[in-house]
């Protein structure tokens, strides 16, 4: 439990956040698949990325991470280089989504059997969506609690290509099937409604696979052919945007505040909250623009700003959906009415953030109000502190951190923990901005 006060001063100076979530997941999974080193720089140490390591050491995958310098080598043994985990063959992901589907893509391809399995979240998160086009391929995948719940039995066998029209944009979805389509016996496409964080087409095409994306009326058709290596590279993380987005808000929120948020990925498949917030009036600047490892970056220079309300929905949706949480702080915050569409996806993340994000801000005193795949907030309203239920989600957790910094009186989290999933300094680096908040007490 950890109790936040107002802030007392203009939030002010400069901050890297942790290296992208993302972008550290593929780098550590396409690593040990490539042949050869592979050395990551800025890799992120939250509890998620860690267990995509520990899953691919257990799978015969020699990693070095040294967590001071944020370097890790993975020293890959091929796209056929896998052996079976020793422990009795089950691998578990921790809370990781993003470990969980993905691997059920690589492992749908072993010529061995394991079970995955995750914590009790993971448990009862559906895979449905990524059990499907894998058995199209040939793959065998078995629910052993429940039929498309983890723990999953995942039978390796031969792959045939597909093409599969997925009816969502989900990169964890995607991402299975093309890992799973470099082992196909043909080309597989995903069909996506709107294109979903492109971050493993990106890599996959820098290490060698082919991979091609074409916009076309009814959907963007992504393909990959299937491969006999993938090479290695080194690859700089770059800072991930949402991290970044806590204190792109914090600084829009607090009255005097300038914020320099250094290295920040700006991938146009992840960067919606920066236009969803710069139409709601936010004074946000793109400084030292540049590529980094295929994925493009830059500074950002945010001063407070005056925000209205805005209407989020459609194609924007996918570019934005970890964000929603804090964007509806900002909301709050904002004069007017915003609403949010076309986001039934945050039913089904670490907790339903629908109703998290609806019932907090109600406890805080604003008017806002759950829909079937949304939200409606009514902004202005002075916000006051309150006990914040986390529900052991961190994107919850730092989004209310966020919401206690224009809160009169005593805002309580009871649950601060769960920020190490994607990011353990978050409370010492609000700190190091001049928030005034107290030590976490349990």
């Amino acid at each position: 439990m950890i109790r936040l006060q107002k802030a007392a001063s203009p939030l002010r100076g400069g901050l890297s956040v942790p290296g992208d979530k993302s972008v550290s997941h593929r780098a550590v999974i396409f690593g040990a698949l490539a042949d050869g080193r592979t050395r990551i720089m800025n890799f992120l140490s939250g509890a998620d990325c860690l267990s995509t390591i520990d899953c691919f050491r257990r799978l015969g995958i020699a990693i070095e991470a040294d967590r001071g310098s944020g370097e890790v080598t993975v020293f890959g043994r091929g796209l056929h280089g896998l052996l079976p985990s020793s422990d009795p063959q089950e691998l578990f992901t921790g809370n990781s989504g993003t470990t969980t589907r993905i691997l059920c893509g690589v492992l749908a391809a072993q010529p061995f059997t394991t079970i995955l399995s995750g914590d009790e979240s993971i448990c009862r998160r559906p895979m449905r969506r990524v059990i499907e086009p894998l058995t199209q391929m040939g793959a065998e995948i078995v629910g052993l609690r429940q039929e498309n719940c983890a723990p999953l039995r995942i039978s390796g066998s031969p792959l045939h290509g597909i093409t599969w029209r997925s009816s969502v944009a989900s990169a964890q979805v995607k991402s299975a099937v093309l890992c799973a389509g470099l082992y196909a016996d043909g080309a597989s496409t995903v069909i996506e409604p709107a294109l979903s964080r492109d971050h493993s087409e990106r890599m996959l095409q820098a290490l060698g696979a082919s991979v091609t994306t074409e916009r076309r009326e009814d959907g963007f058709y992504i393909t990959i052919e299937p491969a006999d290596r993938l090479s290695t590279r080194d690859i700089e993380v770059p800072g991930d945007i949402s991290s970044a987005a806590y204190f792109i808000t914090a600084a829009l929120l607090v009255p005097g505040s300038e914020l320099l948020l250094k290295n920040i990925g700006v991938n146009p498949t992840r960067s919606g909250i920066l236009e969803v917030l710069r139409r709601m009036g936010g004074d946000i600047t793109a400084l030292n623009e540049r590529n980094s490892g295929g994925e493009p970056v830059c500074d950002l220079l945010v001063r407070h700003s005056a925000l209205h309300g805005t209407v989020i929905e459609g194609e924007l949706i996918p570019t934005l959906i970890d964000e929603l949480p804090v964007i509806a702080v900002a909301a709050a915050a904002a004069e007017g009415q915003t609403v949010i569409h076309d986001a039934a996806e945050l039913r089904v993340k670490e907790s339903d953030r629908i109703a998290s994000v609806t019932e907090n801000l109600l406890s805080m005193g604003c008017r806002a109000e759950a829909a079937a795949d949304g939200m409606i907030i009514e902004g202005g309203r002075p916000l006051s502190g309150a006990l914040i239920r986390c529900r052991d989600d961190h994107r919850i957790a730092m989004s209310f951190a966020v919401a206690s910094l224009i809160a009169e009186g005593e805002t309580t989290l009871d649950n601060e923990r769960c920020v190490a999933i994607s990011y353990p300094d978050f409370f010492a680096d609000m700190a190091s901005l001049r928030v005034s908040a107290s030590h976490p007490r349990s």
